[in-house]
């Protein structure tokens, strides 16, 4: 309720006139808004990155922040154990998850040799973090460009470069049940079967001339 300074009557909060003497209402200032807190740049690594964020922070502080970053050997499980292509995909890193598709199709094509897989396996382990390291860097350096009058966009745009698609998560796991029956079904029709092969022949007896 809302007091009159002349009669005292009390009046509804939204009221502008006293009902009883007409006095016009003191009008309370709004509280005021608070500042928008512009982004650090370690804010904008962390939104931009997104889940296990302090993670990758880690591992980025090893390769340098400032303007020349430098190798150096990390390693990566989940693009190890993760079918490597699908863990680019997950992070939104579409021409490396390309790269990591077609590249060990191929590599075996070539070679013929099935354990070309692993090479490319241990070596999206051991470069993954630089890797992402350097997608995120470049997405960042493309939002800070902006003069970005509206945090919301800039959260928006964080969003949309950076995070992580969950749905592929669901298609590793239908490609590894896919591929665990696949290597059943081909280890169970390779199983040898004795009645496929004819009996092997008795030697003939020796026979002697007197």
């Amino acid at each position: 309720m809302k007091s009159c300074a002349q009669c005292q009557q009390q009046n509804q909060e939204d009221a502008k006139f006293c009902y009883q003497c007409g006095n016009t209402l003191a009008i309370e200032p709004a509280p005021p808004i608070a500042a928008d807190v512009p982004h650090t740049d370690e804010d904008l690594w962390r939104q931009l990155i997104g889940p296990h964020a302090d993670r990758y922070l880690e591992h980025f502080k090893k390769f340098g922040l400032g303007d020349e970053p430098k190798f150096a050997l990390t390693w990566n499980w989940p693009a190890f154990l993760y079918i490597s292509f699908l863990w680019f995909l997950y992070r939104k890193m579409y021409v490396y998850a390309l790269v990591y598709a077609l590249g060990p199709m191929i590599s075996t094509y070539v070679t013929g040799d099935l354990t070309v897989g692993l090479v490319w396996s241990i070596m999206a382990g051991a470069t993954a973090n630089y890797v992402y390291y350097w997608y995120c860097r470049e997405q960042i350096g493309e939002i800070k460009k902006n003069s970005w009058t509206d945090p919301a966009k800039q959260d928006e745009a964080l969003k949309e470069a950076g995070g992580v698609q969950p749905y592929v998560i669901w298609v590793g796991v239908a490609l590894y049940i896919f591929f665990a029956m696949t290597m059943f079904k081909l280890l169970q029709d390779g199983l040898p079967d004795s009645d496929k092969f004819p009996p092997k022949p008795t030697r003939p007896a020796a026979t002697s001339t007197t």
